[in-house]
């Protein structure tokens, strides 16, 4: 089997899976995505080979990535992430971060994180989608985290979950470097 048939077959089964696993009908991906629902048939029987434009509208309407809808590989998956490709997503110029350590859809997207927050520094985020939880674990100094506008001191060892549908600030108001992992999860789309 060539690897184009390998990539058709999978596609064709992935799409069905995340649009069974959305509760999406052919028709209601079909308008989400911008691309006909004979079309949708046609790549959920593996008898045509998209565009790459159309296999990027069906994973964004999916909220999946083509990564996600191209994966052929068979079995259980294991994806290693090694460190000098770790990506730093945000830093300051006295030293604070965050990188994404590594990420997966489980059936929405989950990531983990790495934090640092120098004393004095913070970060803060937007509400994410309703139904996303975060999971945090400080590693040393001590998280000082306002989940819609209430205050919480986490110190070094101890973890802490919430929901990220509100406001949320990572905050460092102590005198030593603050380090925490944090997990994300957001849930699919509907």
């Amino acid at each position: 089997m060539s690897d184009l048939d390998l990539l058709t077959q999978s596609l064709a089964r992935n799409v069905k899976r995340w649009r069974t696993e959305r509760g999406f009908t052919l028709d209601t991906l079909a308008a989400r995505a911008g691309v006909s629902r004979g079309m949708l048939i046609q790549i959920e029987q593996a008898r045509t080979n998209p565009s790459l434009g159309t296999v990027v509208k069906i994973g964004d309407a999916l909220g999946v990535s083509i990564t996600t809808l191209l994966d052929y590989e068979q079995g259980p998956k294991v994806r290693v992430v090694p460190a000098d490709q770790v990506v730093r997503l945000w830093h300051t110029d006295a030293g604070s971060y965050s990188r994404l350590l590594a990420g997966a859809e489980a059936p929405g997207p989950l990531e983990m994180w790495d934090w640092r927050l120098m004393p004095g520094e913070g970060s803060s985020s937007d509400p994410h989608p309703t139904g996303t939880v975060e999971l945090v674990h400080v590693t040393a100094g001590e998280l000082t985290l306002t989940v819609d506008g209430a205050e919480h001191r986490i110190p070094a060892g101890a973890s802490a979950s919430f929901e990220g549908d509100v406001p949320h600030t990572y905050g460092n108001q102590g005198d030593v470097p603050m380090e925490m992992v944090l997990a994300v999860s957001v849930p699919p789309v509907h």
